[in-house]
């Protein structure tokens, strides 16, 4: 163990002391410090998009903390330390990988991830967890995360089209049906399940071409934000502002500046 890391430890012992320890720290518990896990991981995840590389160092380390924090409260309950956690890591990273660390054999993407599922499987066995479909999938993902792992799951036992174009074709389906629970009652909880069903069918196309439906809804997210910060420079230097605009002057600079992007 290096230098630095056997440093980190002993100042998260430290902190964790029941007698001069940090306050703040010795009233942590598992739950409590969920939030800050998710938060950092959020802005680790904020940090890569925008390419920060000298934030994202801090960023890393912030989440590493939480890690050594969870090491903590599992060595003071008895239950494991850091040291358990990395020698579990080691075993885990050898057993999925045995392309690598077995027989050093080339497969393709499709072999790999059939592997890897096979390999999953074998592990939810072996640890006699509920097998049936989708009972290992957290529920409080993110979800469209949530979606993808289902579609996934779902494609390992050979129910998924062959290519994005089925995918795409029940995107389309679902439409119809949007369209025709609006019709009917747009506030209704029909349309409300149809809605949800376009969704998860556009998630799957999403799949379909190897992407991550978090994300493009991340960065579509973003460039609408950016655009609309561009709508409001427009309308300033016409002396205009954004919360007394009407809808056809955003809408104006709104098509301005799409024009201006394709120049």
């Amino acid at each position: 163990m290096s230098q630095n890391l056997q440093k980190l430890l002993v100042i998260m012992a430290k902190l964790r002391d029941p007698e001069t320890g940090c306050d703040w720290d010795k009233q942590q518990s598992f739950k409590s410090i969920v939030p800050h896990t998710l938060e950092e991981a959020h802005e680790v995840a904020d940090a890569i998009e925008k390419e920060d590389f000298v934030g994202l160092k801090d960023e890393l380390g912030d989440l590493l903390f939480q890690v050594i924090f969870y090491a903590q409260l599992g060595k003071e309950a008895g239950l494991f330390d850091f040291d358990a956690i990395v020698a579990g890591l080691n075993e885990k990273l050898v057993r999925r990988h045995p392309h690598v660390f077995e027989q050093q054999t080339f497969l393709s993407e499709e072999e790999l991830d059939a592997q890897w599922q096979a390999i999953k499987q074998a592990e939810r066995v072996a640890d006699n967890k509920d097998l049936q479909f989708g009972a290992d999938i957290v529920v409080s993902l993110p979800a469209l995360t949530r979606a993808k792992k289902i579609q996934k799951r779902a494609a390992s036992l050979g129910f998924d089209w062959p290519s994005y174009h089925g995918a795409l074709e029940k995107v389309e389906e679902e439409v119809q049906e949007v369209n025709e629970a609006l019709a009917e009652d747009p506030y209704s909880e029909h349309s409300a399940e149809e809605l949800g069903d376009l969704l998860f069918a556009t998630v799957n196309v999403i799949r379909h071409t190897k992407r991550d439906p978090e994300q493009l809804l991340r960065q579509a997210s973003n460039k609408f934000t950016n655009r609309f910060v561009q709508v409001e420079s427009v309308l300033a230097q016409e002396n205009i502002k954004l919360n007394e605009a009407t809808l056809e002057q955003m809408d104006a600079a709104w098509e301005h500046i799409k024009q201006q992007s394709k120049t």
